[in-house]
């Protein structure tokens, strides 16, 4: 089994882009109806660095080996007391060893940087294991979902983080 300590977190680059899509299909793929149309859909994944530096965000990857195992990315919440966790990706084989959490660290560390007050996420109804991690982490779910009317028919819930100190 890996451990999470050997795997080094750095900033995204344009150029993870190929790996990037790769993590994403893979942790897609894992429930049925969920298509990746990334031009169509999520062509940021293109150039994952220049969306969040455009956007005043920063953007993560979590590598074993030269490998992208795990993606997270922060930007400024539609509030601006707060910041948004944005593409939290962890390789299958990376899951329940901390990774996601050491993630999601980098984001709340952020939101502290920031002053923010809060750390808000919107997560597909079908990743139950997302869900999980959020919830084992603060993450309070609230009553709204929203329906994104894309190719998947997503529909997503929404959840909070109250940060202090």
């Amino acid at each position: 089994m890996a451990e999470a300590t050997s795997i080094a977190i750095r900033a995204g680059r344009d150029s993870d882009a190929e790996q990037l899509i790769e993590l994403v299909r893979s942790a897609w793929s894992e429930y049925p109806d969920i298509v990746l149309e990334v031009e169509a859909e999520v062509p940021e994944l293109r150039a994952i660095a220049t969306f969040f530096a455009e956007r005043a965000g920063k953007f993560w990857v979590a590598e074993r080996q030269g490998r992208v195992v795990g993606s997270v990315g922060t930007l400024p919440a539609a509030d601006p007391r707060g910041v948004e966790l944005r593409k939290l990706y962890v390789a299958r084989a990376e899951r329940r060893q901390g990774l996601g959490s050491r993630l999601c660290s980098l984001v709340e560390d952020e939101a502290r940087d920031r002053e923010a007050a809060f750390v808000d996420l919107w997560t597909d109804t079908r990743f139950t294991d997302a869900h999980r991690l959020y919830e084992a982490r603060g993450y309070v779910r609230g009553p709204t979902t929203r329906e994104l009317h894309d190719l998947s028919c997503t529909v997503e819930f929404y959840y909070r983080k109250e940060l202090r100190g």
